[in-house]
C-alpha cells in the first residue's frame, strides 16, 4: 500500500481501547490503517501492555495488515499521524473521586465534566492537551486530532484557540441517543435524523423524524426517555419538555432536578458507591477479562462503562475525514455564527457535514428560546474556566464557578475551589508556580 495511514491514540491504555480497534477492524476496507501506535504514560504501562496485548489478538485474528506498536515515547507516536485520538484522564480515577466527592461537602453536586468537578477536570486536562498540541505542531502539523477527552467541548474550545491543530471534539451522547431511537422505532440508524443544539453534555434535541416523518410531539410524551448509564434515572418532568417542545441530554438532569441528583450523589456517596468507585470497579473487572489470552474480540462488558460508542464516532469520523465523505455528524467545532446569541469562536456542539477540510456545521433550524439562557450562562462559565486552565488565574477560576449554574453560594465556592486546587496540586503547576 503506497500511503501510510498511521494512528496515534494518546492514552493507549484506556479500557475503550479495544472498541476503537474493533472500529479499525470493521472499516478497513475504507478506512486503510497501516499502523496504530498505542501511547501512555509510566503508570499507565500496566494497563497499557494488558490492552496492547488484546489489540495484538484482535488485529491478528482478523488477518489484516494493520501493524500495531505501544510505546510511552509520544514524540514517536506521533511523528507521521493522519489521526491522533485522545482518551485520557490526567490524575486517573482516583483525580475523578475527588472531583466528585469534594463538591458534595459544599452542598453542590459533584459530577466529572459539569459543575466544579468538570471545571476541575478541565484544570488538569487542557494544558496538558495544549503540551500535546504543541509537540504535534513540530512534529505532525497536518494530521487531525479528534479529541474525546471531557469535558470535550471546553477541551476542544482551548485546543482551537491556542493552538494551529485541526481539532474535532466528540461525545457518545449523540450516537447513544440515535442507537436508543433506533432501538425504540426498530429501524436502522440511517433511517432516523435528529438536529442537536447546545454544547457538549448540554444539548437538545429539537428535531426528530424516522423515514422523514417527525416523531418529536410522541417523544416528549414518553417522560422515561433516553438515560445512559452513568446518570441516574430520574423520569423527566413532561410538563417541562413539552413547553421546551425538545429533548434534553441526559445531563440536563443536574440542572433541571438538580436537588434530586445532588440527594441521590448524597446517598451513594454515603454508602461509598460513587460513579469514581463503580467506575473502578468495572475497570478492574474489564482489565482481568482483556488478560484472557483466548480473548479475540471486544468484550459486550465494555457497554457497561458511560462511554460506550465512543470509539464507534471516532472511527466513524475519521473515516468521513479520510473519504471526503459529506455525511453528518453531531460534533464539537466552532460556533462560526450557527447560535447567534454565542461568540463565533466558541465551541458548541450540532450537525456537521464532514468533508475532508474537517467538519462544517450545519444551520440549526429549531433554537427553543428557553434554551438560550442556560447555554449563555454555560458557555459564560466555560469560558472563564478555559482561561482559568491556560493562565493559572484563580480569580478567573473562581468567576468560572460564580457563573454556573450549579453552583449557589460564591463563598461556600471559594472555600472549595482552594480544597480543590490543594488536592490537586500536582496536576496544576499554571496555579502553584507563583506562589512560593
Amino acid at each position: 500500500m503506497s500511503e501510510q495511514l498511521k494512528i496515534a491514540v494518546i492514552g493507549g491504555g484506556s479500557s475503550y481501547t479495544p472498541e476503537l480497534i474493533e472500529g479499525f477492524i470493521l472499516n478497513y476496507e475504507t478506512l486503510p490503517v497501516t499502523e496504530i501506535v498505542l501511547v501512555d504514560i509510566p503508570e499507565g504501562f500496566h494497563k497499557l501492555t494488558i490492552v496492547g496485548q488484546l489489540a495484538e489478538r484482535m488485529i491478528a485474528a482478523s488477518g489484516l495488515p494493520i501493524k500495531l506498536r505501544m510505546t510511552m515515547d509520544r514524540r514517536s507516536a506521533l511523528e507521521g499521524a493522519t489521526f491522533v485520538s485522545t482518551q485520557m484522564r490526567v490524575g486517573l480515577l482516583d483525580a475523578r473521586a475527588r472531583d466528585e466527592s469534594i463538591p458534595l461537602k459544599y452542598g453542590m453536586i459533584g459530577q466529572e465534566t459539569t459543575g466544579p468537578g468538570g471545571m476541575m477536570k478541565a484544570l488538569r486536562t487542557i494544558p496538558v492537551l495544549l503540551d500535546l498540541c504543541r509537540e504535534m505542531e513540530e512534529v505532525c502539523p497536518d494530521a487531525w486530532l479528534l479529541n474525546f477527552t471531557n469535558p470535550a467541548g471546553m477541551v476542544t474550545e482551548a485546543i482551537l484557540k491556542h493552538s494551529r491543530i485541526r481539532s474535532v471534539g466528540l461525545c457518545n451522547s449523540p450516537i447513544g441517543a440515535y442507537k436508543w431511537l433506533s432501538s425504540l422505532y426498530n429501524v436502522p440508524i440511517d433511517r432516523i435524523h435528529c438536529e442537536f443544539v447546545g454544547l457538549n453534555h448540554l444539548h437538545w434535541i429539537s428535531r426528530i423524524t424516522v423515514d422523514g416523518r417527525s416523531k418529536l410531539e410522541e417523544l416528549l410524551d414518553n417522560r422515561e426517555g433516553y438515560s445512559a448509564k452513568n446518570v441516574p434515572q430520574f423520569a423527566w418532568n413532561g410538563t417541562l419538555l413539552q413547553s421546551i417542545g425538545a429533548i434534553p441530554s441526559y445531563y440536563l438532569k443536574y440542572f433541571y432536578l438538580q436537588r434530586e441528583m445532588l440527594a441521590e450523589q448524597m446517598e451513594a456517596a454515603a454508602k461509598g458507591e460513587s460513579r469514581a468507585e463503580t467506575v473502578k470497579r468495572l475497570e478492574s473487572e474489564l482489565f482481568e477479562i482483556y488478560q484472557n489470552p483466548d480473548l479475540k474480540e471486544k468484550p459486550k462488558q465494555l457497554e457497561q462503562r458511560g462511554g460506550a460508542y465512543y470509539s464507534e464516532a471516532a472511527v466513524h469520523l475519521m473515516n468521513s475525514l479520510y473519504n471526503d465523505s459529506g455525511d453528518t455528524q453531531t460534533l464539537n467545532v466552532s460556533n462560526q455564527g450557527i447560535l447567534s446569541f454565542l461568540p463565533d469562536d466558541a465551541c458548541i456542539e450540532v450537525n456537521c457535514t464532514v468533508t475532508k477540510d474537517g467538519p462544517v456545521p450545519q444551520p440549526v433550524t429549531v433554537i427553543p428560546d428557553a434554551v438560550k439562557g442556560l447555554i449563555m450562562a454555560v458557555k459564560t462559565y466555560e469560558r472563564l474556566a478555559i482561561e482559568a486552565a491556560v493562565t493559572g488565574d484563580r480569580g478567573l477560576a473562581l468567576s468560572a464557578l460564580a457563573h454556573h449554574p450549579l453552583v449557589g453560594s460564591v463563598n461556600d465556592a471559594e472555600r472549595m475551589l482552594e480544597e480543590m486546587l490543594e488536592q490537586n496540586q500536582q496536576y496544576l503547576p499554571n496555579f502553584f508556580q507563583q506562589i512560593h
